[in-house]
């Protein structure tokens, strides 16, 4: 089984969508695809509730109190993290990952909390020994514009580089609001935003590959 964690302790920074789109691509390509949602609001639990039937399966799980045993025969695990996450949980998690996604907003209210959570990160042992890759990714971007290239330029600080960049597009919400993701959406405009995530699934099936071999 491979594990994604998908967590920052900035709320608002698209840990839900990421975790849902993730779990979108990876059900479409066949894998037998859980969905742990740890946050109390349950919003990917939500999600999962509004998928349609004809769609590729996804299995929720609420992992908003402790981990729950997950469904035999598991060959990929999201898991979708609040914002307010304790440490102990945090270490929990990140053993239990393979990669954490880290999503950021380009704002300076994302870039201070990014960088206290990145220093939280680089003191836990399976990241401070370089046994778990973070990828950091922008989201709700726009090309060429000055918030992106300060977010590169914070990212180059704090020794990260962003791993993909997501533009925000209304397409988001729409899917979401019936329970499934761009992938999900057979149309020429959500395949030109798919294409975004594109560097970021490459990212995780490197990483797959090597836990594989």
């Amino acid at each position: 089984m491979f594990t994604i964690l998908v967590t920052n302790t900035k709320g608002g920074c698209g840990k839900t969508t990421i975790a849902t789109g993730l779990a979108g691509a990876f059900a479409q390509t066949g894998w037998r695809t859980v969905l742990a949602d740890c946050d109390r609001q349950k919003s990917s639990l939500g999600w999962a509730s509004r998928r349609p039937a004809g769609a590729p399966a996804i299995t929720p799980v609420n992992w908003s109190k402790d981990t729950q045993p997950l469904p035999p025969k598991t060959q990929l695990l999201v898991i979708d993290s609040p914002a307010a996450l304790k440490r102990k949980r945090l270490d929990e998690l990140v053993r239990i990952a393979d990669v954490v996604i880290l999503p950021v907003l380009p704002s300076v209210f994302d870039e201070t909390t990014t960088r206290r959570f990145l220093s939280t990160l680089d003191k836990l042992k399976p990241v401070r020994k370089g046994k778990r890759p973070i990828a950091v990714v922008g989201n709700r971007m726009r090309a060429r514009t000055r918030t992106a290239a300060r977010l590169n330029k914070f990212m180059s600080e704090v020794g990260q580089r962003s791993v993909a960049s997501l533009r925000d597009t209304q397409l988001y919400p729409a899917s979401a609001a019936a329970g499934l993701s761009l992938f999900d959406l057979a149309t020429r405009r959500a395949a030109n935003f798919v294409d975004d995530w594109q560097p970021l699934l490459s990212f995780i099936d490197e990483i797959k590959a090597l836990r594989e071999g």
